[in-house]
């Protein structure tokens, strides 16, 4: 007997989680195993419902005002072990898309592609692979190539330094803060935009802003 695939939906539409269960009841494999409509929902589940695969928009209502699901799913990504994540979402433009993949999903689908395409994502990802829906390539393929996802997935220590980056911190602030020198934390800071495909401060402070970060 195949082993299912439990999964965890996460949407702030009501319809779109119904669509969800929908979708997959033909899919005897694929198991629905908790729901989420908002990010401390999601949050709960996270740490109380173990899954393989989490299914999730991006953009859910949040506390004290942060609607993004990024930062949650980024600290997700950070656990060992952790579950696969597929970004179900409208979001089109390239840096979102490409800071995405580079914090560590590994499936992203746009909302408007065809039903199937999310059942591909979830079985690609929860066989190690990579999946991108149509239009999500597409709209990766007609950026510049410097808003597409370089050198891989940013260290804990590159994302520490670049979050604080954005929130207003100097360098020399975070050097003392982390206890590093500013040298270091310089290179850390290039280092994550680089990654990111961020060439100016103005791209680092506007993807910040996309992903809820100030």
């Amino acid at each position: 007997m195949t082993r299912k695939i439990s999964l965890v939906v996460a949407d702030d539409h009501d319809c779109i989680r119904a669509g969800i269960r929908c979708l997959l009841r033909d899919k005897p494999e694929l198991e629905i195993v908790g729901e989420a409509a908002h990010l401390s929902g999601l949050a709960d589940l996270l740490d109380a419902c173990p899954c393989d695969v989490v299914v999730s928009d991006i953009g859910m209502p949040g506390l004290d005002g942060d609607n993004s699901a990024v930062p949650l799913l980024r600290r997700l990504l950070r656990r060992k072990p952790h579950p696969r994540v597929v970004v179900l979402t409208m979001e089109r433009r390239a840096h979102v898309l490409s800071g995405l993949l580079s914090i560590g999903v590994t499936g992203i689908v746009d909302k408007r592609d065809a039903p199937y395409a999310l059942i591909d994502a979830i079985e690609a990802v929860a066989a190690g692979g990579i999946d991108l829906s149509a239009q999500v390539r597409t709209a990766l393929e007609a950026a510049e190539p410097r808003l597409l996802p370089r050198d891989g997935t940013m260290s804990a220590r590159e994302w520490e330094v670049f979050q604080l980056y954005a929130r207003g911190l100097a360098v020399h602030e975070i050097a003392a803060r982390l206890q590093r020198s500013g040298k270091t934390i310089s290179t850390q800071k290039r280092t994550a935009m680089r990654k990111l495909g961020l060439e100016t401060e103005a791209d680092l402070i506007n993807y910040a802003k996309q992903i809820g970060l100030v």
